[in-house]
């Protein structure tokens, strides 16, 4: 089993193309079930859909949430299909594995307000202040992933222009950026970056204080820090903002076909649950403006 992961594994990269994060759930769902196969001593060609059945009640029991056990099935069916397509198995035992329901979380997204006081708290006067306020603006802007943002080089931006482009998984898409997050990232560029970056060749647009691109976990650190500053209670992270800004969007008139570009939905109905929100506003709005409401 060992020598067809390293096959798949090698598929996914070079020929699917598929984002390091997601790459690492594989191999960490792929570990797990063939870690459960050599202690029941089956091999993997013999894995059927009662095993399937078993590992999965397995999984169950061990607490593990259903969001988790669907992206192990899919992990598991992938690499059945590709070994069914290279004839080393004859029958995917996935194919009539049902996944557990998910109920549909409501995306966690911050008030105008709470946006405001948020933005509000990276004070400009120094390089590191002027970069997080580029930052926070930039991300709540352009709605775009963390993984997006930290990878972006500093020709991504068009300055002149009020766009960023963003490259992901092949696919570009351009984001325009207000005149607030415009002003930031221009500050920060010429005033911040220059003096931050320690070599000519550094391409990325966001740097630490060690003048390297930024990371996941430094840009989430810089989001904690400055919600426990703006004191607010809600947990914030990267994904908030992106939530916030389409959510924001929505309830201001924008096109939800032009958000789902923004945000580079594939399928409409991922753009389609930030309507709950738009619903909620129109119901306030007619309790109070409908004399019978």
């Amino acid at each position: 089993m060992e020598k067809q992961l390293t096959l798949f594994f090698e598929f996914l990269e070079n020929e699917k193309k598929l984002s390091n994060n997601t790459l690492q759930s594989y191999r960490r769902d792929l570990k797990q079930f063939r870690q459960y196969l050599e202690y029941r001593e089956i091999h993997y060609n013999k894995v059927d859909e009662k095993i399937m059945k078993e590992y999965i009640k397995d999984l169950e029991e061990e607490g593990k949430k259903p969001s988790s056990i669907s992206r192990c099935i899919a992990s598991i069916r992938s690499f059945y299909q590709f070994a069914v397509r290279k004839g080393k198995v004859k029958k995917d035992p996935t194919e009539h594995i049902q996944s557990p329901k998910i109920e549909k979380r409501v995306p966690s997204v911050l008030t105008a307000k709470e946006v405001e006081l948020l933005l509000e708290q990276p004070k400009d006067v120094d390089l590191k202040g002027k970069r997080d306020k580029a930052m926070l603006e930039f991300a709540y802007a352009t709605g775009m992933r963390v993984t997006e943002i930290i990878s972006l080089n500093v020709d991504d931006i068009n300055l002149e222009e009020g766009f960023v482009t963003c490259r992901n998984a092949g696919k570009q898409r351009n984001i325009p950026l207000g005149k607030i997050a415009l002003k930031a990232v221009k500050e920060y560029i010429e005033e911040a970056r220059d003096i931050l970056i320690k070599s000519e060749d550094e391409e990325a647009l966001f740097v630490n204080i060690n003048g390297k691109r930024l990371t996941r976990q430094g840009f989430w650190k810089i989001i904690k820090y400055y919600k426990e500053q703006a004191h607010i209670s809600k947990d914030i992270t990267p994904h908030v903002l992106r939530h916030s800004f389409a959510t924001h969007l929505l309830q201001n008139g924008a096109d939800l076909k032009a958000i789902q570009v923004m945000l580079g939905h594939s399928d409409i109905s991922s753009t389609q649950v930030y309507m709950q929100f738009q619903d909620e506003e129109i119901k306030n709005a007619y309790k109070k403006a409908h004399p019978r409401a």
